[in-house]
């Protein structure tokens, strides 16, 4: 990690009380359905939010899904953490993802379609794991917007451009640019903000998943995997199926639901 990154990374602002009653609900493990709605009715924008996420046309629900407890019942409770955090988390940043070439909304896109594969392949195969996964998959693209500001400050933008084209490798190219690369930076954030450890070794090691704690091992996989699916523009194509699909059978994944979930992306 610089120095540079290191310090943007202390500077953020500590993350909002709701997000802290969120988090000591779903780590509590005695904590109810029920203590996980009352936390996010209390926050009406927070619950429009939620709403708003929980009916995209990505999860493939046939019937709008209009209240906070109706969702938690659908995606359950570490989906819905995801769905929160998600929110939360990306109002403390100002996004500019200009160095790479796509605009804040394709960065949302980004992160709904990485959540979208990741709940529809994981929530009756895996459902245990999308505690970590649902907001692994919406937020471990956030380290770029730190990238990309330091980028900006030391007028890089066309060395990491040409690094771009040339390596066709996104964490590659920030490594020799930036000298870190996005799961790097994104681990660090949640580490600052101190996530449970899962959370941090899943999106660190989510390139290297061999290097992921034994307990952790799956989830870094199958991010790995989502990603290759999803890149940064967002657009599935036959060539990141074919990178994903190699991964799942290297990994041994379950091939058939990660299938089923690509028809709805």
């Amino acid at each position: 990690m610089t120095e540079d990154i290191l310090k943007k990374i202390k500077q953020l602002p500590p993350l909002p009380e709701s997000a802290m009653q969120i988090e000591a609900v779903y780590q509590n493990p005695d904590s109810s359905f029920n203590d996980m709605v009352k936390i996010l009715e209390k926050d009406p924008l927070l619950t429009a939010d939620i709403l708003k996420a929980a009916n995209s046309p990505l999860y493939g629900f046939s019937r709008e899904i209009n209240a906070i407890s109706q969702a938690v019942g659908l995606f359950g409770m570490g989906t819905v953490r995801g769905f929160a955090l998600a929110s939360i988390v990306k109002k403390s940043f100002s996004l500019d993802l200009s160095p790479y070439g796509i605009d804040s909304d394709m960065f949302s896109l980004l992160s709904k379609k990485q959540h979208a594969l990741t709940t529809a392949w994981c929530l009756k195969t895996e459902g245990k794991l999308l505690g970590v996964l649902s907001p692994a998959a919406f937020l471990v693209e956030i380290g770029k917007v730190l990238i990309a500001q330091q980028i900006k400050t030391e007028k890089k933008e066309v060395e990491f451009r040409d690094a771009l084209k040339e390596l066709q490798d996104v964490e590659a190219a920030e490594r020799k640019i930036a000298g870190v690369d996005t799961p790097e930076v994104s681990a660090t954030i949640f580490e600052h903000w101190r996530f449970e450890s899962g959370l941090v070794n899943t999106i660190a090691n989510c390139q290297n998943p061999d290097k992921a704690d034994e307990a952790d091992k799956k989830a870094a996989q199958i991010l790995q995997v989502v990603r290759a699916t999803v890149p940064i523009n967002g657009v599935v194509t036959e060539e990141s199926i074919s990178k994903a699909k190699d991964l799942i059978a290297k990994y041994a994944l379950h091939l058939e639901s990660f299938e089923k979930a690509l028809k709805n992306l």
